[in-house]
């Protein structure tokens, strides 16, 4: 027989294991249950809270959202916020960049976004910079488009009623052939009518045809701001270590000052020189006082706003255009140049007259 010790060790025992199985099967209850949860909290979105930059053209907008196309042809939904900052870009020497809002960003625009993921896959705008020749052309864009769009959208209405009303027509034809004359000639008005919705349509293709080229143009014309011609040069000659305007040199400068009133967005150039008698600085000095003496008497006689006028300057002997050996050729190098400047970007559309009035302007030594 057990004894009385041994029977209690092993009841005890036996209710260690029993317990211990509870537990067990308690613990992995909750791991089970556990287990969706966690599978719960991990879906969400991968680009959510992520910094995302994007670049491309405005190709849709919508409320305080809008679509960008990037170049590869991936499209993207930028989302505007009360805390989005919007920067236009100016370039230029004295052209700070500009703060903007929402309401000039537009189809066609060409921007950059830095922002972050929602959990709709869109981009929450933090940052948006676009430039402003980019914000001039989808501005002339848009005032050409829009009219064009809404005409060829209404041409498109017009095109499905009638076609719905061709269909209405055939099938009464069917119906009742008893009025197949009177309906006939229905039909022959329906189609007059689809034919002048398909002509509208083409005019409409026409017209954002003519616009897109308008908007190139524009484009064009605003690159080309920061970019001069030289048109025409006259040079006026002076005596031996003297900066005074001789009547003849006036006389020619008057010609340039009557010249330039023919001309759109021009610039005078003014630089002065020396011959190789004397010192450098001496010379130097010379030469930018012949340089001023062509403004002053620019500015005096004939009103030339200063800001028509580049900065003067001075080569002293530098860049001769004859011999310093020679007599006539030292009264050669005694000399001013005034060259007329012309900006692309503003005088582009007056193009042959423009160069025939600098040809008028032009002398040479």
């Amino acid at each position: 027989m057990i004894s009385s010790k041994k029977q209690i060790r092993l009841i005890a025992l036996v209710l260690v294991l029993a317990l211990s199985g509870v537990v067990f099967a308690q613990d992995s209850n909750t791991a089970s249950q556990s287990q969706p949860e966690s599978k719960t909290t991990q879906t969400s979105t991968p680009n959510k809270g992520r910094k995302i930059k994007v670049e491309g053209i405005v190709v849709k907008r919508n409320g305080e959202m809008f679509t960008v196309r990037t170049k590869d042809g991936q499209e993207t939904d930028v989302v505007l916020t009360a805390k989005t900052k919007i920067k236009v870009e100016r370039k230029g020497l004295f052209r700070a960049d500009r703060t903007s809002d929402d309401r000039d960003i537009a189809r066609g625009l060409r921007l950059k976004v830095n922002g972050k993921g929602n959990d709709d896959g869109q981009v929450v705008a933090e940052g948006i910079s676009f430039d402003e020749q980019d914000l001039n052309t989808a501005q002339a864009l848009a005032s050409r488009v829009d009219p064009v769009e809404t005409l060829a959208t209404s041409a498109e209405g017009l095109a499905e009623s009638n076609t719905m009303r061709l269909d209405g027509a055939e099938r009464r034809l069917d119906q009742a052939e008893q009025n197949s004359q009177r309906l006939s000639g229905q039909v022959e008005e329906l189609s007059s009518v689809a034919s002048a919705a398909g002509a509208a349509a083409e005019k409409a293709q026409a017209s954002a045809d003519q616009a897109q080229a308008v908007a190139t143009i524009a484009n064009e014309r605003i690159s080309s701001l920061d970019n001069y011609e030289c048109v025409g040069t006259l040079t006026v000659h002076f005596k031996p270590g003297s900066a005074r305007l001789s009547s003849r040199a006036k006389a020619e400068i008057d010609e340039v000052a009557n010249g330039v009133g023919n001309l759109n967005g021009w610039v005078l150039a003014v630089v002065g020189y020396a011959d190789s008698r004397g010192n450098s600085a001496t010379n130097r000095s010379l030469s930018d006082r012949r340089a001023k003496a062509v403004i002053d008497y620019l500015v005096t006689k004939h009103g030339l706003p200063l800001r028509r006028v580049v900065q003067p300057y001075g080569y002293g002997e530098l860049d001769p255009v004859a011999t310093n050996r020679t007599r006539e050729g030292r009264s050669i190098n005694r000399r001013a140049e005034i060259s007329v400047l012309l900006n692309k970007g503003i005088s582009s559309p007056a193009g042959s007259e423009q160069s025939s009035a600098g040809e008028q302007i032009s002398r040479q030594p």
